[in-house]
């Protein structure tokens, strides 16, 4: 059974990555190596007694596509409900948006558990994060307003979506086009594939960022563009559309 090495996590953290003297110096406010001790450590207990024993799980039953939805293994749901009770997923993001606004390292450092017991299912939240930092330092105002708060909740999830049948890590052959509706937003044309977490029932909605070229856009990876995708649509009450 996994057991996460808390002590030499916590120690790179502090003194190879630079943490305690950024906590020394108040970087992080009143955070202090004693909170980060206790956050690392619970950490390692979730990732051990929670997330490592559906591993197996996952590995016998795997995901089940049925009907255009996928459905997770057994238990693997409940874990993720659990998980962002507990505040994971916000543990890292944006405080204006419901996050802790604790440093991006010790959040990075909690998703190497998460992978290490049960990379199937820590991969999802891993690609979260992605999102959220992309949407925070990149978004609109109005894209921030309406899916932000709900992927650092963990209530929406999020997904890259770069492979093509011709482009995987050559993404200069990328083909998926994005043309203009003239209200602000665009219509995707495309195909994506191997698009990890792409569907799942761990939560209602799923954010997708899509890489696609506009119709000037030159070629090469430099005319690429990121969009936002959703499997529903958010209306300005937050409800899904």
């Amino acid at each position: 059974m996994y057991r996460a090495p808390v002590e030499d996590i916590a120690f790179t953290l502090k003194h190879v990555a630079g943490l305690k003297p950024a906590l020394d110096a108040g970087i992080f406010g009143d955070l202090g190596e004693d909170l980060v001790d206790a956050i690392l450590a619970e950490a390692g207990r979730f990732a051990r007694e929670e997330v490592a024993p559906l591993y197996k799980v996952g590995d016998e039953h795997g995901a089940v596509l049925k009907d255009a939805a996928v459905t997770t293994p057994p238990g693997w749901k409940q874990l993720y409900r659990r998980w962002i009770e507990g505040g994971w997923n916000a543990l890292s993001g944006p405080e204006e948006y419901g996050g802790q606004g604790l440093p991006t390292m010790l959040g990075v450092a909690a998703l190497e558990m998460w992978n290490s017991a049960a990379m199937a299912f820590g991969i999802g939240p891993t690609l979260t994060m992605g999102a959220v930092e992309a949407l925070d330092k990149h978004a609109s105002e109005e894209l921030k307003a309406k899916y932000l708060a709900k992927l650092v909740s963990g209530e929406s999830m999020g997904t890259m979506n770069l492979t093509e049948p011709q482009a995987g890590s050559d993404l200069a052959a990328l083909r998926a086009r994005a043309e203009p509706v003239g209200d602000g937003t665009y219509r995707i044309f495309g195909q994506k594939i191997f698009i990890t977490y792409g569907e799942h029932d761990f939560t209602d909605n799923i954010v997708h960022l899509v890489l696609a070229r506009l119709p000037d856009a030159p070629a090469g990876t430099r005319g690429i563009s990121l969009f936002l995708v959703p499997k529903f649509f958010v209306n300005d009450d937050g409800s899904l559309g």
